[in-house]
């Protein structure tokens, strides 16, 4: 009696510090991964050849060929040209119009999408996490920056040629901070886990936050979400302040979203949240309620996600399969 053939699909996570590839059955479970640091002063050449070595590696982990995989997806930073299959620009990596897709299609034969990362992330709690099954979902995922991404009706919301929900660059502070995109009292500006940790950092160096101050000291690289949560959880009430300001502002972007989409479900991901989302999402939730319109504030559920990690590999795998047999 001969075997039932099987397909496998791979997900790739390209983040700022590393490179993840992990290849899925049909049913998405995990047969194989591998992973490396990325080195943003490699250059892109030997960047994209470390892509494919990552993927090699997988491939091997998993013990399977090429030729048995019906698609890969892979998440990457920054705006991409999504028919072209390249990086527009990934400054943390240094690369510019980076031809992730080709580079990929070209050393192993099957078929490459290009996603957002933080749109695969969305697309893999709708799929298997927090979202699962609802007609509209919206990830809004809190770091460095402040990234979002939207699933309507099974379908990653998308612009004709790029990503689209920006989240992040929604201006709600008019003359307030600047983002890394140059403009003033964006999203991002004022509610990054950066600007949090500049604040914070400020706080324990005028002495207000002993607890804070004593874990991680008043080196902004070194106040990670743990050492928030923890000088919180400690009684900073300095920390809990600033956290809960920017709780504020990340819900003026539910109250849009809300009013913009009706969403059934809004997602909050990412380490700032995982790390406090026991002090995070109800301040968000009831700020955000007091500003929506009555009829719309049972439209929606706010959620933490579920997948962690999981989800941009997953999401990705996911896009690469619904993409192969949508053609």
């Amino acid at each position: 009696m001969s075997e039932v053939s099987q397909d496998y699909w791979i997900g790739f996570d390209l983040g700022g510090t590393k490179m993840l590839a992990v290849v899925f059955d049909d049913d998405f479970k995990q047969v194989g991964k591998a992973r490396k640091k990325t080195k943003g002063n490699e250059g892109m050449e030997a960047g994209l050849k470390r892509i494919n070595s990552t993927i090699s590696d997988a491939l091997e982990n998993a013990g399977i060929k090429a030729s048995q995989v019906k698609g890969l997806g892979i998440g990457c930073p920054g705006p991409l040209d999504l028919k072209k299959k390249t990086i527009r620009s990934a400054p943390n990596l240094g690369w510019e119009d980076a031809p992730v897709g080709k580079s990929i299609e070209s050393e192993f034969g099957f078929p490459v999408t290009v996603a957002n990362d933080v749109d695969a992330g969305v697309f893999g709690e709708y799929k298997f996490g927090a979202g699962k099954g609802a007609r509209c979902v919206i990830g809004i995922f809190p770091g460095t920056g402040i990234g979002g991404g939207c699933v309507y009706e099974g379908k990653l919301f998308l612009g004709g040629n790029c990503t689209c929900m920006e989240i992040g660059h929604i201006p709600v502070l008019p003359g307030g901070a600047i983002d890394g995109a140059g403009n003033h009292g964006s999203l991002e500006a004022v509610a990054a886990r950066l600007t949090i940790a500049g604040q914070c950092a400020l706080a324990a160096y005028r002495g207000l936050a002993p607890n804070l101050l004593e874990k991680a000291g008043t080196d902004i690289s070194d106040i990670r979400s743990g050492a928030i949560s923890y000088a919180i959880e400690k009684g900073d009430k300095v920390i809990k302040e600033i956290v809960e300001d920017a709780c504020e502002y990340l819900a003026m972007s539910v109250v849009t979203m809300v009013h913009l989409m009706a969403p059934d479900v809004i997602v909050f991901g990412g380490g700032l949240i995982e790390a406090m989302e026991d002090t995070m999402l109800p301040v968000i939730k009831k700020r955000a309620q007091k500003r929506i319109l009555p009829a719309m504030r049972d439209v929606y559920k706010l959620v933490p996600a579920k997948l962690g990690d999981d989800a941009g590999v997953m999401g990705a795998a996911a896009l690469a399969q619904q993409a192969v047999t949508a053609t």
